[in-house]
């Protein structure tokens, strides 16, 4: 049997695709019919990926679960009008698939479950299990009606031993340049184990100060968190600063999970509610909370050029 395979499975009624390493007993599957969610993330045969309401939830009201793609923007806005690149957009539910958090705010985007995605690549072998799917983000209405800067998205997968990295390109297919201000949002867990003996690492230097609505007031505050067990504590936070290389790590049951930001995530949430199911949330951010309202370290990508941000999920067996 060889090392890595990719393997077409259903989920739920739609096409998933799975990439799987056999040495390390670890598969990870993706949805392309549901804004590539990654759905499932298995070691030795237990889910390490928070499902919440699962696929149906996500699908039918974007609730977030498992690893799904935070895009235009990630976490919230604060308003339903924007300015970027000289270009004023209004944010109207009824002509795009916007979710509103509970005070009412835009948040993750609008490709949560969009199935308009399509597989240009699959490698299964030579050392590695990957794929590559492509969407043609302008070509679709409803999504340029709230973010009108005509681009491809691709994201791509790949799975090699224990190491599973995520890389998302945008490149612009017209005379105007794209904002950059997405993100993801994987959910962990830790099968068997009580979360107050989760290990936690947060490789954090600085903490944006947010005020009731979760959104940042333009002040910061140093911070240092030792790593030790989650216990009773609870995040939802903005870091503004991080280590290099920014690695946040769960570990405890015999497994050390860690995510690593590798290239252009400069900021990051830490989402861990105590009301909730058990999970924490280690979110790479391309750009800060609300950064297409205020412009706050907004990047974009000139016309012609290309854009590529990459993180990666470890999953080491400890014991």
């Amino acid at each position: 049997m060889a090392a890595h395979e990719v393997r077409d499975e259903r989920v739920a009624d739609l096409d998933g695709i799975v990439l799987v390493s056999h040495e390390h007993d670890l598969r990870v599957a993706f949805v392309r019919g549901a804004g590539m969610v990654g759905c499932s993330l298995t070691h030795r045969g237990e889910e390490l990926l928070g499902q919440r309401g699962g696929l149906a939830a996500y699908r039918e009201r974007g609730s977030t679960f498992g690893i799904p793609l935070l895009y235009p923007w990630a976490n919230r806005l604060s308003e339903m009008t924007y300015s970027a690149g000289g270009r004023e957009v209004g944010l109207d539910p009824g002509r795009s698939p916007i979710h509103l958090d509970a005070n009412g705010l835009p948040i993750h985007g609008v490709l949560a479950a969009f199935g308009g995605w399509e597989i240009v690549g699959r490698t299964p072998g030579n050392g590695r299990a990957a794929v590559a799917a492509r969407l043609d983000y302008g070509a679709h209405d409803e999504l340029m009606a709230a973010f009108p800067y005509p681009h491809e998205l691709h994201v791509q997968a790949e799975l090699v031993g224990d190491t599973l990295t995520v890389a998302t390109i945008v490149l612009p297919t017209a005379e105007v340049a794209v904002p950059v201000s997405f993100g993801w949002h994987p959910y962990l867990r830790l099968p068997g184990l009580p979360r107050s003996e989760w290990r936690v690492e947060l490789p954090v230097r600085l903490r944006a100060v947010l005020d009731d609505r979760g959104l940042p007031t333009g002040e910061t505050e140093p911070v240092e968190i030792d790593p030790g067990p989650l216990g009773d504590r609870s995040y939802d936070d903005h870091f503004a600063d991080l280590d290099t290389p920014p690695t946040f790590a769960l570990e405890g049951g015999g497994r050390r999970v860690e995510v690593r930001l590798r290239q252009n995530y400069p900021v990051a949430q830490v989402y861990a509610p105590l009301e909730q199911e058990d999970y924490i949330c280690f979110e790479p951010m391309t750009a800060p909370v609300n950064a297409l309202v205020t412009g706050e370290s907004l990047r974009f990508v000139p016309p012609g050029g290309s854009f590529r941000a990459e993180f990666t999920v470890r999953v080491q067996a400890t014991a």
